[in-house]
This record gives C-alpha cells, structure tokens and sequence, in this order.
C-alpha cells in the first residue's frame, strides 16, 4: 500500500515538473515571438529607407532607361547609344582609374594599416586613426581645389620647385588635369579608406597563430607567407573592391578637375542630362545601368571575399 502511495506521489510531482516545464517553454516561445516582433519593428525604418531611397530609384531608372525620352514608348536605343564609342571610352577610363586608384590605394593603404597595428604609442595611433577618417571623407570640389592650389599649374609646390629648383612639373609632362593627375587625387581620400578598412582585418589576426608558427620554427616571412597573408587575402581583395566602387562612383572631384579633359560615366552621364544643347535622360537611366551593373560585380566579389574571411573569424 505504501509502495503505491510512493508510485503515485512520484507520478503525480513527475507529471506537475511536465506541466512547469510546459509552461516555461510556452513563455519562453511567448518572449522569443515578442523578441522576433520588436526586431522586425526595430527593422522597418530601415526597410523604408531602403524602399524609398534605393530600390524605388533603381527601378524607375531600369524602366526609363527602355524608354523614349520624347513619347515614353518602349524603346532599346538607349543602350545602342550606350554602346557607342564615345560612351564606350568613358566605361573605359572609369574602369582603368578606379583600377589603378585601388590597387595603389589598396597596396600603400595596407602597409599603412600595418605600420599603425603596430605602433605602441596609443595618441599617435588614435590622432592617425582620426586623420584617416576625415581624410577618407574629404573629397568633391573642396579636395579638387585644395589640390589645384597646391600642384595647380601656379600653385604652391609647382612654384616653389620652379623657384627653388628651377624646373616646371609641367615642362616633364606632369599635369594635374591629365589621367594620371586625378590619379593622384584620387589616392589622396582611398589610401585612409583603405586603412580604416584594413586595421579590423589585421586585428582578427589571432595572437596564438603567431606564437604557433614560431614554436614550429617559422621566421616572420615564413609566418607572413604561409599564414598571414593567406588569411588576410580575402579581406585585402574586398577592401580593394570596395576602393573601386567608391571611385567608380566619385563625380564631383573629377568634374571640377578634368570635366573637359578626361571622359568618365559620371561627367557624360552630367552632360547628357543637364546639357546645354541636347539633353537625354534616357541615355543618362542606361549609362546609370552600366554602372550599376560594373557596381554589381565589384560588390558581389566584395560580400564573396567577406563571408570567405568570416570562416577563419569563427562568424
């Protein structure tokens, strides 16, 4: 008798601990549903945003680069015009200094992040950190100015070499206002983009790699070689995608220094919709296409190489 009592006792508090738990775990999927609805809430600002800002725009720039700018039928001339040589030329000479900027960007840009890893003095860190970021958002017309007043043809290194030196940057070939001019200014807002972008990268190195590598026998090259740079590659590659798309896309500091001597997308894009003589919003919605689509690929390799580095981050 008292052995069923026990039995029964047991069964009657096992049953009550279901009941509690059952209980907890409708609570707690209350609290993960109520979690799961604030987040989205907390989302939607954000999505409206994005609605309003970007995809919005984006689709009203597809659909007005297929059609005609005077009777709004659907017309394929725009990309034909697109695709014409003059327009051609400017993807060209968009591409090959968005290239040249972040390659020489990205290469100078991380032996520069490297060189700040390391210092010990932490103001001079913080104070190079803190130049950087206003460097990298320093551009447009100001910058264009700044360097025009500076390696301007009367500017101020220009003619204090000519003073000093007696020789004219200009009399070797160098021009401010030439390909290789924007180059340089370009470099000036990519290089502290680059190591801004860089210094996260070379914090996710794990001090224990080091150490492991040592122990085994490696010298610092072997270390760099066989494990730093192999882990740091990807984050290099999208750093430097991320370089092209920001110059692909800079208009205001190319149109201020070389709008009549170099032909790039944003500058033709400029003349075809606010032109003086002719004005074609339909080839401008095709040339923004044509760089949506150079943006596409070069932000696709950049989220490609982000996710590769977020193995090796344990993400």
């Amino acid at each position: 008798m008292q052995q069923q009592v026990a039995r029964g006792r047991a069964t009657s508090s096992s049953a009550g601990e279901s009941l509690k738990a059952a209980a907890r775990a409708r609570r707690g999927g209350g609290r993960s549903w109520s979690y799961t609805l604030t987040s989205w809430l907390g989302l939607v600002p954000f999505l409206l945003f994005c609605l309003l800002f970007e995809i919005l725009p984006a689709i009203i720039i597809i659909q007005g680069s297929f059609s005609d700018d005077t009777t709004g039928a659907p017309t394929l001339d725009n990309y034909r015009h697109m695709f014409s040589s003059e327009n051609i030329h400017a993807f060209q000479n968009s591409i090959s200094i968005s290239l040249v900027t972040a390659l020489i960007g990205g290469g100078i840009g991380a032996l520069a992040a490297y060189g700040v890893y390391n210092l010990r003095t932490g103001w001079l860190r913080n104070l190079l950190i803190g130049f950087s970021s206003i460097a990298a958002n320093w551009a447009g017309v100001p910058l264009a100015f700044a360097f025009v007043a500076t390696l301007g043809v009367t500017g101020f290194v220009t003619a204090a070499l000519q003073n000093w030196l007696h020789f004219n940057l200009y009399n070797l070939g160098f021009s401010l206002y030439s390909f290789w001019g924007l180059v340089l200014v370009y470099v000036y807002f990519q290089l502290p983009l680059m190591i801004l972008v860089t210094l996260p990268a070379l914090s996710a190195l794990r001090p224990e790699w080091r150490e492991a590598a040592t122990n085994l026998g490696a010298s610092n090259f072997t270390y760099w070689r066989r494990v730093g740079l192999p882990i740091l590659f990807p984050s290099l590659i999208g750093a430097t995608m991320l370089l092209f798309a920001n110059s692909f896309g800079a208009f205001a500091t190319a149109y201020a220094l070389a709008q009549g001597a170099i032909n790039l997308v944003p500058i033709q894009m400029d003349y075809v919709v606010n032109g003086n003589v002719t004005v074609d919003f339909g080839l401008g919605n095709a040339l923004a296409v044509g760089m949506i689509v150079v943006l596409l690929v070069a932000v696709s390799l950049y989220t490609t190489m982000l996710r590769r580095v977020s193995r090796w981050q344990g993400r």
